[in-house]
Order: C-alpha cells, then sequence, then structure tokens
C-alpha cells in the first residue's frame, strides 16, 4: 500500500469538493433551493449509480446490492440522512461565511469528528500504539492549521468595513455563520460513519471481483440516498415556503439548460470527492486507514481557501492577514503528510 499514492487520489477528490460551489455562480434566476436541490439530483442519485454500475464487474451490481446485510445498508443510509442535515447547514455556512471561511470551519469540526469518533466507538485505544498516537497528532495540526485560517478570517472582518464585507459575500453573516458552521461540521462528520458501517457491503463487492480501489462505491449508493431524502424535505419545504417552486418552470430554453449544466457540473464535482476518497483509503494501512478522513477535510480546507484568494473573498484584506492564511494553509498540507511519518 502506497500512502502517497493515496494522498494524491484523495487529493484530487479535495479539488472537486473545494470546486464544487463555484459552478453556482453562473445558475440565473434560481433560488438557493432550487439550485441546491437540481445539483442533489446529480450528486446524491445519478453519479453514486452510475460511477457504481462502471467499476463494478459487468452485471454484479444489483447481485451485490441484494446480497449485502441488511443492517449495514439501513445503517448506511441512516447516517447519510444525518450527514445531509450536515449538508444543509454546510451550504448555508458557505452562503454566510463564503467559501474560504465557510468551509475552513465546518470541514474542520467535521475532520475531527470524523476520524476521532469511529475508532474509539470501535474500541481502539488511540494512544496505545504508534499509529493512533499519529493520527490524533495529525488531527491535532489540522485542528491548529483550522484555527490559524479561522484567526485570518477574524483579521479580514475586523479590517473590512460591512460594504466591503457584502462586496466580497453578499450575505455575510459572521455570528450566525459561525454557529450554522459548527452544527455543519458535527452533522457532516456522520458520513465517515456511513463508510465504517457500510464496510461489509465493500466485503461483498470485493467478493464478486470488484477492484478493490472501487469497493465503496456501492456503499455510497446507500449513505447518499439517505442524504438525498433529508436535503429534498427541506429544499421542497422552502420551495413551497418561498414560492420558489415556480424556479423550474419560470426560465426555459438556454437559461433552463444553463442552469442544468451548471448545478449537475457542481453536483458531479462534489461527488468525485467521495469517489476518490474511497479509493485513497483503501491504499491506506487498515491501522491509519480512519485518517483519511483527516486528510480528505484538510485538503477540501486548503484548496478552498486557495479558490477563495482567487475569487477575491479576501479582497481588501492586508498583508498580515494573506500571511497568516497561507501559513494556516500551509499547516492544513502539512498534516496530510503525518500518515506517513509510521
Amino acid at each position: 500500500m502506497n500512502s502517497m499514492s493515496a494522498i494524491g487520489m484523495i487529493a484530487i477528490g479535495s479539488l472537486g469538493a473545494a470546486s464544487f460551489y463555484v459552478p453556482f455562480k453562473k445558475v440565473k434566476k434560481w433560488a438557493w433551493e432550487s439550485y441546491w436541490l437540481s445539483q442533489g439530483v446529480a450528486a446524491w442519485l445519478l453519479a453514486p449509480w452510475l460511477f457504481a454500475l462502471f467499476t463494478v464487474p459487468e452485471g454484479t451490481l444489483l447481485t451485490i446490492l441484494s446480497e449485502a446485510p441488511a443492517q449495514a445498508k439501513w445503517l448506511s443510509i441512516l447516517f447519510g440522512a444525518l450527514w445531509g442535515i450536515g449538508g444543509l447547514t454546510f451550504g448555508l455556512s458557505i452562503r454566510f461565511l463564503g467559501i474560504a471561511l465557510g468551509q475552513s470551519i465546518a470541514l474542520g469540526f467535521c475532520a475531527a469528528f470524523g476520524t476521532l469518533i469511529p475508532p474509539m466507538v470501535a474500541g481502539e485505544n488511540l494512544l496505545g500504539s504508534t499509529a493512533g498516537i499519529l493520527m490524533v497528532v495529525g488531527v491535532m495540526v489540522c485542528i491548529l492549521g483550522i484555527t490559524i485560517i479561522g484567526y485570518a478570517g477574524a483579521l479580514k472582518n475586523k479590517g473590512l468595513s460591512d460594504e466591503e464585507r457584502k462586496a466580497a459575500v453578499k450575505e455575510f453573516a459572521l455570528k450566525k455563520g459561525l454557529i450554522i458552521a459548527f452544527l455543519a461540521g458535527l452533522m457532516s462528520a456522520a458520513f465517515s460513519y456511513g463508510f465504517e458501517a457500510g464496510k461489509p457491503i465493500d466485503a461483498v463487492a470485493l467478493s464478486h471481483g470488484t477492484n478493490p480501489l472501487f469497493q465503496s462505491n456501492p456503499t455510497l449508493i446507500f449513505i447518499l440516498i439517505g442524504g438525498f431524502v433529508t436535503n429534498f424535505i427541506y429544499c421542497f419545504y422552502l420551495n413551497v415556503k418561498n414560492k420558489t417552486y415556480r424556479d423550474y418552470t419560470s426560465v426555459s430554453g438556454s437559461v433552463f439548460l444553463n442552469n442544468i449544466f451548471f448545478t449537475f457540473l457542481a453536483g458531479l464535482l462534489w461527488f468525485l470527492q467521495f469517489h476518490f476518497y474511497g479509493m485513497g483509503k483503501s491504499q491506506l494501512p487498515d491501522n491509519i486507514a480512519a485518517f483519511g478522513w483527516s486528510i480528505l477535510m484538510a485538503l477540501n480546507i486548503a484548496m478552498s481557501n486557495i479558490w477563495g484568494i482567487l475569487l477575491k473573498e479576501w479582497k481588501g484584506a492586508n498583508t498580515k492577514t494573506m500571511v497568516v492564511l497561507i501559513v494556516g494553509i500551509a499547516v492544513l498540507i502539512l498534516s496530510t503528510f503525518v500518515v506517513n511519518l509510521g
């Protein structure tokens, strides 16, 4: 197993995750709940089935899904539904804090909870082995990087006028955004639990000749069914409440096609993070595979902040703030290589 190649695969997924919100800027005349639900159809319904269909041996997908233990399937759906709540609040955290700061805080909590809780629940003594200690150290370094980036965000916020904040992020609201980001991180960690619950499904996929790189793709079908359900309920509620259900029929022709294209592109980019995460995790040593979740979150944060710089969300920040931000990004990237110390 090659840890460096695993990190490389996870990094490709992180690039998709950090980029998925960018296509939304091209969506026209649709409310947030409308374009969020549209990308969800692509990310949580279409992509999981398509990727699973083309990455397991031909003609075996339905057999794998039927033979997988019912408990594993239902637990994966349950954790997916819990993650769905985190996914909703995650989108809102970006809406109120911007791509850079919103993803940094939400994914930071997600990294800590999603990495440490599964092995603790399994009864592992994380301080009783070198691999466990490295996992804890890696998470601590990751959280240090997140703290540094959060400090950069505070410096930026302090140095900008209300008008400048609104120019960078139209609906900027620091206190509301921080509360939502914490909830998003806490609930989003359930996705990691879904992967753990889905290990029996992975085993069935392997027994039918699936390449180990793609063993988690059938599990993603169940996790994301749960995620879609919670997101659909909330978005449909907002569609009715705000009368934005008209969005889907109020535009036509090129505008409708434009919106479908960019929301589906966003959904595909989002899904790629977990497709490549599953590939990368399969290449990590078993005794430290759980740290793969922290690697994913750290790289997501680093790349989202790079996007934030490119999209001028940090416009107006002084030199000190930008130096602190860059140091934070560097520390996050450094945390992903702790796995190689073993």
